[in-house]
């Protein structure tokens, strides 16, 4: 239990400080963060696994929600939640979700399927957020402001998330040793 809640806690800071890495991207005059916090939600989601990972998302989501400043570019409180990053942040939860039960059914045991499992939460919380923009501002500037700027990006995430996941699980391996 108390190993779980240190997990959970570790994760929600993993989150934050992937929070933290931001800076934007000047679009039509309109300024889009581009984050770590997608990169270290799916980390943590392959990492944990689905229930403590989407807890972590979850605690997460809750400073935030409370007013702690732990969004990208130090945002915070429920109407981030309507604006335009707030799919993306419930979509998270769902991401972790998947990327947790696929590193339950195996997909920890080879590189090609990390991958996998990293470009499925990627899809997910896609599909959240640019869902969210497309009931603000309509399909075309959602897939314009919420998509298009940054898939190259999110491949870049899906690698380096994998990555870290490798890294993570070899040194796990050989600590049990």
């Amino acid at each position: 239990m108390r190993n779980d809640i240190l997990k959970i806690l570790f994760g929600t800071l993993f989150i934050y400080i992937g929070a933290l890495i931001a800076f934007d991207l000047n679009l039509n005059e309109t300024k889009i963060p581009i984050t770590g916090q997608s990169l270290a939600v799916l980390v943590v989601g392959f990492l944990l696994g689905r229930k403590l990972g989407v807890l972590a998302v979850v605690v997460y989501l809750l400073l935030g929600i409370i007013d702690l400043p732990v969004f990208a570019k130090g945002a915070s409180g429920i109407e981030v939640f309507t604006k335009g990053s707030g799919g993306f942040l419930y979509g998270f939860l769902f991401a972790a979700f998947i990327v947790g039960w696929l590193a339950e059914k195996g997909f920890d045991q080879n590189f090609l399927k990390i991958i996998l499992a990293m470009i499925l939460g990627t899809i997910v919380f896609l599909i959240f957020g640019v869902g969210h923009l497309s009931v603000l501002y309509g399909f075309e500037k959602a897939l314009e402001y919420g998509l298009y700027p940054f898939w190259k990006g999110a491949i870049v995430k899906i690698f380096l998330g994998a990555g870290i996941v490798g890294v993570v699980k070899l040194i796990l391996k050989n600590t049990k040793k």
